[in-house]
C-alpha cells in the first residue's frame, strides 16, 4: 500500500507525477541516503518524510537529497527526540506556545502562539522549545494528516518581542527541517506596528509558505470567515472569536506534555529493539552522530550565532 495520499484527479498529484512516479522517486532519493545506523534518523528517513522533503524541491531527487543530509546532520546535532518537558518547562510557562486541545475541520493538530508572552532571553531555550512544541505537534498527528495550523495571538507584542535572530532561525529550522508541515498561519490582530516587523521578515520566506499566511482581524466580517470555515467555533479559543473560554493553564498542559513524552519514549524504545533485533549499530547516540556526521559530511552545518548548530539558511516551502 502506497504511503502517498491518494488524489481526486485520477491518481495524478502536483507537478502531473502519478502516484507511482512519486514512489518511484522516494525509492530513488532513499538510494541516494544510504542507511542510518540511529534509531531517530531511521524514524526520520520514513516514505512519508522524503515525500515532504521531495515535494520541498520540486521532486528534483538531488536538491532533495542535499536538503535532507542537511536536516539529518541537524537532527544529530539537536537531537529533538531527546528534549523532554524537564528540559523547557521555564520555556512554557506564560503559554507562548502550546497545543490546543482542538484539531481544524480538516483534523490538523493546532499549535497557539502568543510571542507577547515570550518569559525569557536565551535564543537557544526557545528554539529549543519550538522544537520541542513541533515534534509533539507532530506525533498527534492523524493517519491521514501530516500538516498544522498556527494560531498566533498578538496580544501583548511589541517590536521588542520578537528579535530578528530568533525570527529568522524560527523560519530556518521550519523551512529546512520541517517542510511540508505547515498547512495555515493564522496572525490574529495584528498591530499597525506589525506590518514594519512583516515587511523584514517576509523576504525570508518562500512564495509558497508566504501564501499560507493569513492575516485576520476580529472587527473585519471578511477574514472572520476564514476562522468559521477552518475551525469549530463551539471548539475554539474565545480569544479568536471562538466560543472556548479555556485558557492556557499550566499544570494541566506540563501533564499532557509529560504524557506526550512517555509515548515517544516507548515509540524510539521499539524501534531500538527493532534495529537490534536487524543487527543494527545502536550503541549510543555518541556513536550514531559520529558515524552519521561522517556519511553527511558532505552537506552544509551552520551553527546559531552562540554556538549551538542551527539549521540551513537557504529557504524552501513549509
Amino acid at each position: 500500500m502506497s504511503f502517498l495520499f491518494k488524489s481526486s484527479n485520477g491518481g495524478t498529484t502536483e507537478k502531473g507525477l502519478s502516484l507511482e512516479e512519486q514512489q518511484e522517486k522516494v525509492n530513488e532519493l532513499r538510494k541516494e541516503l544510504g542507511e542510518s545506523s540511529s534509531a531517530a534518523i531511521q524514524d526520520f528517513l520514513s516514505d512519508a518524510s522524503l515525500s515532504r522533503f521531495l515535494r520541498a524541491r520540486n521532486w528534483n531527487v538531488q536538491k532533495a537529497s542535499k536538503m535532507m543530509k542537511a536536516a539529518v546532520k541537524w537532527r544529530l546535532a539537536f537531537k529533538p527526540e531527546n528534549i523532554f518537558w524537564e528540559d523547557i518547562a521555564q520555556e512554557a510557562e506564560t503559554g507562548k506556545i502550546y497545543r490546543a486541545d482542538y484539531k481544524d475541520k480538516h483534523g490538523r493538530t493546532v499549535l497557539v502562539l502568543r510571542p507577547g508572552l515570550e518569559n525569557t532571553t536565551s535564543a537557544t531555550g526557545q528554539i529549543k522549545y519550538l522544537v520541542y512544541s513541533l515534534e509533539k505537534a507532530i506525533m498527534n498527528l492523524t493517519e491521514d494528516q501530516e500538516k498544522m495550523v498556527w494560531l498566533t495571538d498578538f496580544q501583548c507584542w511589541t517590536l521588542g518581542s520578537t528579535p530578528l535572530k530568533v525570527t529568522r532561525e524560527t523560519v530556518n529550522v521550519l523551512q529546512e527541517c520541517y517542510p511540508e508541515r505547515l498547512g495555515l498561519a493564522i496572525l490574529y490582530n495584528p498591530p499597525r506596528i506589525f506590518e514594519s516587523f512583516w515587511k523584514i521578515v517576509k523576504p525570508f520566506l518562500d512564495h509558497e509558505t508566504r501564501k499560507k499566511v493569513k492575516f485576520v482581524y476580529s472587527n473585519d466580517t471578511e477574514s472572520q470567515k476564514i476562522m468559521a470555515e477552518v475551525f469549530d467555533i463551539e471548539e475554539l479559543d474565545s480569544a479568536f472569536g471562538g466560543k472556548n473560554p479555556a485558557t492556557f493553564e499550566y499544570n494541566s498542559y506540563a501533564e499532557r506534555m509529560q504524557e506526550d513524552d512517555k509515548k515517544m519514549g516507548s515509540l524510539h524504545s521499539s524501534t531500538d529493539s527493532l534495529l537490534e533485533s536487524a543487527g543494527k549499530d545502536t550503541h549510543g547516540a555518541a556513536s550514531d552522530a559520529s558515524s552519521e556526521a561522517s556519511f553527511y559530511s558532505g552537506t552544509d552545518s551552520p551553527k546559531h550565532e552562540d554556538g549551538e548548530h542551527g539549521a540551513p539558511t537557504r529557504h524552501t516551502i513549509i
